[in-house]
């Protein structure tokens, strides 16, 4: 059994996978490298075939109908074999030094019997054109120990954790019962969120792993993009708010921050759609919070109270200027495209 198995999901990927895989090779011996073809149209799958071919002890590769990003997700951790489960996409990259002292850490953990729920690392956005590559950081994390929630100093709203920063135990995942839904975007949040409740124990490795790459015209975090398929990151947020009742959270301070995840999101859909500004538009943001109310009210009284809540539900034409604010204010903290 390998420590880590690293699942690469892949659409069309034909002009970047390689550099993504190749990154990984670095692990050879000690992980696992399942490469999900999704259904593509492109040479994706003879790249793929070829490195299943070129390494057989640790690459598989899966051929499957297109099912989406979280439907090739979900194809990986039902075959995965590694104690941990990670997912890079196959545009984004990781940092091989980085990678090698996960390595040694997770492994290392392993053999003391302390190995954690969930390991924590960092991300750096490598977005076309910027200078300063932004690390995301969880700076109020104890550094370099086991820890449990309670051991979190406070949290930081900006600072959620997105799939890129997370690696959780291969059997966590699948008691947790995550199910992403297929043909759908923006699932990373549920993949993240869903198996929160049952980590117990955290470890923080303050090593900038995951490039995630941000420039394609056509990624799902361009704002045009996020705009068009803004029924989908509504659904997502809607199955966070149906899978996890927080009242039944054990830790008081993994509620907390699952409330700040899921305030997140509330805030990132709402802003689209008053950047939107059509009817249609400011119908589906009343009707994201009328859900949240319906599921849990007592919920959306405390969301609806604090600053977010109050500045994405102003009915005037100034709280459309303050909403559109809040909108790139949200771009510069959450960095979400």
């Amino acid at each position: 059994m390998k420590i880590l198995t690293v699942a690469v999901p892949c659409y069309n990927s034909e002009d970047y996978m390689e550099k993504c895989i190749d990154s990984l090779l670095v692990g050879q011996g000690r992980i696992e490298i399942i490469i999900v073809d999704d259904g593509s149209h492109d040479r994706t799958a003879e790249i793929a075939d070829r490195y299943a071919e070129r390494y057989p002890d640790f690459i598989r590769v899966i051929h499957q109908e297109n099912g989406g990003h979280g439907d090739a997700v979900m194809t990986g951790l039902k075959n995965a074999n590694g104690i941990y489960y990670k997912v890079v996409d196959s545009d984004d990259w990781f940092d091989e030094d980085a990678f090698v002292k996960v390595l040694d850490k997770l492994e290392e953990l392993h053999a003391q019997n302390t190995a954690p729920d969930m390991m924590v690392v960092n991300y750096v956005y490598e977005k076309v054109g910027a200078h300063h590559k932004k690390v995301m950081r969880q700076s109020t994390m104890p550094v370099g120990r086991i820890f449990a929630w309670d051991d979190v100093r406070r949290f930081k709203l900006a600072h959620y954790m997105m799939m890129h920063s997370v690696i959780f135990r291969t059997d966590l995942l699948r008691r947790s019962g995550v199910d992403l839904p297929k043909h759908t975007f923006y699932v990373d949040s549920l993949f993240v969120y869903d198996p929160l409740p049952l980590v117990k124990t955290i470890y923080y490795l303050d090593v900038n792993l995951y490039r995630y790459f941000i420039g394609r015209a056509d990624q799902s975090v361009n704002e045009e993009v996020l705009l068009r398929r803004i029924d989908q990151q509504l659904l997502v947020v809607h199955r966070m708010i149906e899978d996890v009742d927080l009242w039944q959270v054990e830790s008081k301070k993994c509620r907390l921050y699952m409330r700040n995840f899921l305030e997140i999101l509330m805030t990132i859909c709402s802003v689209l759609l008053l950047r939107d500004g059509s009817d249609e538009a400011l119908k589906k943001k009343d009707a994201l919070w009328a859900y949240l109310k319906q599921h849990d009210e007592k919920l959306y009284r405390i969301l609806r109270r604090r600053f977010l809540g109050r500045a994405m539900n102003l009915r005037t034409k100034l709280g459309r200027k303050i909403g559109v604010w809040g909108y790139l204010t949200c771009q510069k903290i959450f960095g979400f495209n």
